[in-house]
């Protein structure tokens, strides 16, 4: 048996990395002061918004197929789980007809 880690988890995983490179990234530029340092004590905020408007697209392009493997993965659950509550549903109705007729 093969351990396969769990596609939310690794999508996230991902996603944080690239947030964490970005992050870094924007530091050490407004460290070099090739990026505004922002507005007074606002430094530590202006750099965690920067981070965040730069990882988002790359998030979205970069992390594609992995996004679609997370989504697969969520939707074959969700219809696992509509089917055990269908048969759940259509045990529940049959012990009910027959209590009825008895």
């Amino acid at each position: 048996m093969s351990l396969k880690p769990s596609a939310t988890i690794r999508y996230t995983a991902m996603r944080l990395g690239i947030f964490v490179g970005c992050l870094v990234l924007v530091a050490g530029l407004v460290r070099l002061r090739w990026v505004p340092a922002g507005i007074g004590d606002a430094n530590g905020a202006w750099v965690v918004l920067l981070a965040l408007v730069l990882s988002a697209p790359l998030s979205f392009i970069l992390l594609r197929k992995q996004r679609d493997q997370m989504s697969e993965q969520i939707s074959g659950r969700v219809a696992g789980a509509k089917q055990k509550l269908a048969a759940n549903r259509s045990q529940e109705d049959a012990a009910d007809d027959s209590a009825r007729v008895a």
